[in-house]
């Protein structure tokens, strides 16, 4: 093994290496500026690309307190105050949110414009008529068309979240690939992160897709207590009815016997307003329990702190294209080496097979 590898190390000659490569200085240079040339004509008309994000950190309803154990796990990226809450759906889960077609159509007719002002849409028609395509995917879009089913994708037919069509479908996908959302697992903090090809667009969705995050989890988190508040203001509806009808009844009957003294019309007349007494309490008992269902929803309803605002990007961030020809560039140095070389690192490797 160390006859093999002095072998290996006597082989390479740096001298020799750096004297070849400079005695084919002209023919690396060419290659260099072809590679420039090329890599340029490649990725300038690939369409540029804009990123934000918000953030926004959720309030929590927490049953249990923690303590030693709540230290111990956060240290281990865990919260326990978040595996302790009451909610089905913690705020962990948030993220995964998207992934359900239903959640995501929410976005579909969220109204967008363009920084331009040319383009004045909706969110789902700026990502089926409005993306700029690259010219070197056109073949592949070209071959799409030729083995595109015959079938009209168009026709009008009442949307479903769950039974999309081909193109409702391609356009979720891209919905899902330019908007994602993460969350911190300690802080609980949501970060809401938005791509697209337009800066003003790009902003736009972050905001709405942080106030239909909101108004999801407000609605998940209230939805048995506005259950509850809904049955007590339909009951107070019945019983303030019942309450009027008996009012009145007590009150025409005393106004039809005013001068009357015969036991039978007191005692029915007792009896009505003893009803309409009942009715009363029954009134006045189911208006505090649907006053204690308004508190109760305005105690589950989640206050929300807006950490980071959605803003305008400055500059694009993708593609990169000066990292993109600079590895290029050296991808082409790095072959003209070996090319160069290529007997010099066949002898290197020989011994080694020999071996």
């Amino acid at each position: 093994m160390a006859e093999n590898k002095n072998k290996r190390l006597e082989v390479i000659d740096l001298g020799k290496i750096i004297k070849d490569a400079w005695n084919r200085k002209w023919f690396i240079f060419k290659a260099l500026c072809v590679a420039f040339v090329l890599s340029s004509i490649y990725i300038l008309p690939v369409p540029r690309t804009y990123t934000t994000e918000v953030k926004v950190a959720p309030e929590t309803e927490n049953s249990l307190s923690g303590g030693a154990l709540s230290n111990i796990m956060s240290t281990m990226g865990l919260d326990f105050d978040q595996m302790q809450t009451n909610d089905a759906i913690s705020p962990i889960l948030y993220p995964d949110l998207l992934d359900d077609n239903g959640f995501a159509s929410k976005l579909f007719n969220i109204h967008v414009e363009s920084a331009d002002g040319e383009i004045k849409t909706t969110y789902y028609d700026y990502l089926a008529k409005y993306q700029k395509q690259s010219p070197w995917s056109a073949p592949i879009r070209w071959m799409r068309k030729l083995f595109k089913s015959k079938k009209s994708s168009t026709d009008v037919h009442e949307f479903d979240p769950y039974w999309m069509t081909k193109i409702e479908d391609t356009v979720t996908k891209k919905l899902r690939k330019n908007i994602h959302i993460s969350i911190d697992k300690k802080t609980a903090v949501i970060t809401i992160n938005v791509t697209d090809q337009d800066k003003l667009i790009c902003r736009s969705m972050a905001d709405s897709t942080r106030l239909v995050l909101m108004n999801f989890i407000t609605d998940y988190r209230t939805t048995k207590a506005r259950f509850d508040m809904d049955y007590y203001t339909e009951l107070v509806d019945e019983a303030r009815m019942e309450y009027e009808q008996a009012r009145q009844r007590y009150a025409a009957y005393g106004d039809s016997h005013t001068d009357a003294s015969l036991p039978s019309v007191r005692s029915r007349l007792d009896d009505l307003e003893n009803d309409m007494q009942l009715k009363y309490n029954t009134y006045s008992t189911l208006s505090a329990q649907q006053q204690a269902s308004k508190a109760k929803v305005q105690e589950r309803t989640p206050a929300f702190t807006l950490v980071k605002g959605a803003a305008v990007p400055i500059r694009p961030t993708g593609p990169k294209r000066v990292y993109f020809v600079f590895g290029m560039l050296m991808l082409t140095f790095f072959g003209c080496f070996v090319y160069i070389e290529k007997e010099e690192i066949r002898k290197f490797f020989k011994p080694a097979e020999e071996s």
